[in-house]
C-alpha cells in the first residue's frame, strides 16, 4: 500500500521471507497431524513480532494495527492456522496485558511472552456463552488476599499449551461486572479439560479450560473489579481488524495458486490460462482480493491515526472472511478434482478461513453491531 512507512515495508518483506522459509514448508504436514509449529513460533520471537503492538520497554515493537495486520497477511498466506495462534498470543494475550495490566504485571509477563519463551492465550468464550460473551458465568470470588475461580472456557486458541492465560470472569451480578485475571500454567485448580479437534485451523491448538476452585492471588487481577467490559470491547476492535488480515492472506494465496496452476495445467491440448472462463475467474478473484486489501488497510491507517471505529472494524470482520471463503471456493472450482483433493493447498485454505467467519464474533453478530450503530447514528440527526 502506498501509505506504508519504510518500517512497515521492511516488516512486510521480513515476514514474507520468514513465512516462506519457516511456515509454508510445514503447513500441509502439520495440518494432517494436527500439530502446532512450535519451531516457527519461537522464531517469531527472534523476529520481534510476538509483541508487535507492545511497549518497547518490555521488548515489544511498539507498532500499530497496520503493522500487526501486515504480519497476519504474510503469515496467513503460508498457514492460517499457525497465524491464528500467533494472533491469539500477540493480540489477545500480549496486547491485552500491554494495554490493561499494571507495570508490575507487565514486567513479570511481557518479556517472556514477547521473546517466545512463553505462550499466551485469552479465555473469554464459554460452553454456553460464545456470541453473548458478557453473559459468561465463570465466577471469581474474593477470599482474603486471593480469588477463587470456578467455571469453564471453550474454544480457547493455544489453551492447551499456554504458559499464561488472560481469563475473563464474573465478579458481580450485573451484566458488566466482569474482571480479568492472569492465570499461570500449573495454578491450583486450573486444568485443560479437553482438546478440541476442528475442520480447519488444525495447526492451531484449541482447548476447553476448567477452573475448579482455582486459587489465584489478588495480584493476578488486571485493573479493578468490573473494569474488563471496557477492556474487552477495546481489544475486540483490533482483534477483528487483524483477524481480517488472515483472510486477506488466504485470498491472496488462493489467487497466487490459481495463477500458477492455470499456467501449468493443460486441458484439450492447451494451458488453462488460455481459456476465457479461467481468465474471468482469476480476474474476479484478484479484483476481489485487491478490494479486500484496500478496505482493510484503509481502516488500519485510520485506526493508527486516532480514527477508531467499532463500525468499520465490524465491517472488515464481516466482509473479508466472507469474501475469502468465496475466493477459496472459486479456487477449488478452478482446480477441478485436484482442488477437492489434498494435493493442492486450496482446500486447506478454505477449511481454515471458515473459522474467521465465526471467531472474534460471527458474521451474524457483526451484522447486528453494524446495523445497530448505523441506526443509532441516523436517529440522532
Amino acid at each position: 500500500m502506498w501509505f506504508f512507512t519504510p518500517e512497515e515495508r521492511e516488516l512486510q518483506k521480513t515476514c514474507r521471507d520468514f513465512a516462506r522459509a519457516e511456515i509454508a514448508p510445514m503447513a500441509e504436514k502439520l495440518d494432517t497431524e494436527e500439530k502446532f509449529n512450535l519451531k516457527a513460533f519461537r522464531g517469531m520471537g527472534d523476529l520481534g513480532v510476538l509483541g508487535i503492538t507492545a511497549d518497547p520497554d518490555y521488548g515489544g515493537a511498539g507498532l500499530g494495527a497496520t503493522a500487526a495486520t501486515i504480519v497476519m497477511e504474510e503469515f496467513g498466506k503460508a498457514d492460517p492456522g499457525t497465524t491464528l495462534s500467533f494472533l491469539a498470543h500477540s493480540v489477545l494475550c500480549v496486547n491485552n496485558i500491554n494495554s490493561n495490566a499494571s507495570p508490575e504485571q507487565k514486567a513479570k509477563y511481557l518479556p517472556k511472552l514477547i521473546s517466545g519463551e512463553h505462550i499466551g492465550c485469552m479465555a473469554m468464550s464459554e460452553p454456553g456463552y460464545g456470541s453473548d460473551a458478557v453473559g459468561m458465568q465463570t465466577k471469581a470470588v474474593k477470599t482474603g488476599n486471593d480469588y477463587i475461580i470456578n467455571g469453564s472456557k471453550m474454544w480457547i486458541t493455544n489453551g492447551n499449551m499456554a504458559d499464561v492465560s488472560y481469563v475473563y470472569t464474573r465478579t458481580g451480578t450485573g451484566k458488566k461486572d466482569l474482571t480479568t485475571f492472569i492465570v499461570e500454567k500449573g495454578a491450583p485448580g486450573f486444568s485443560v479439560s479437553k482438546e478440541i479437534h476442528k475442520m480447519g485451523m488444525r495447526t492451531s491448538p484449541t482447548a476447553e479450560l476448567a477452573f475448579q476452585n482455582c486459587k489465584v492471588p489478588e495480584s493476578a487481577r488486571v485493573g479493578a473489579e468490573g473494569d474488563s467490559t471496557v477492556h474487552m470491547m477495546k481489544n475486540l476492535e483490533i482483534e477483528r481488524i487483524t483477524i481480517a488480515g488472515i483472510s486477506l492472506g488466504v485470498a491472496q494465496a488462493c489467487v497466487d495458486q490459481c495463477i500458477k496452476y492455470a499456467g501449468e495445467r493443460k486441458q484439450f491440448g492447451r494451458n488453462l490460462a488460455n481459456f476465457q472462463m479461467i481468465q474471468k475467474m482469476i480476474a474476479e478473484m484478484a479484483t476481489e482480493t485487491e478490494t479486500m486489501r484496500r478496505l482493510l488497510y484503509t481502516v488500519c491507517y485510520e485506526y493508527d491515526h486516532g480514527h477508531k471505529s467499532n463500525t468499520l472494524a465490524s465491517m472488515v470482520k464481516l466482509q473479508l472472511p466472507k469474501m475469502a471463503t468465496k475466493i477459496a471456493l472459486d479456487a477449488i472450482q478452478l482446480h477441478g478434482g485436484y482442488g477437492y483433493s489434498r494435493e493442492f493447498p486450496v482446500e486447506r485454505l478454505m477449511r481454515d478461513n471458515k473459522l474467521n467467519e465465526i471467531g472474534a464474533g460471527t458474521n451474524e453478530v457483526m451484522i447486528m453491531i453494524i446495523a445497530k450503530n448505523l441506526l443509532k447514528d441516523a436517529l440522532k440527526e
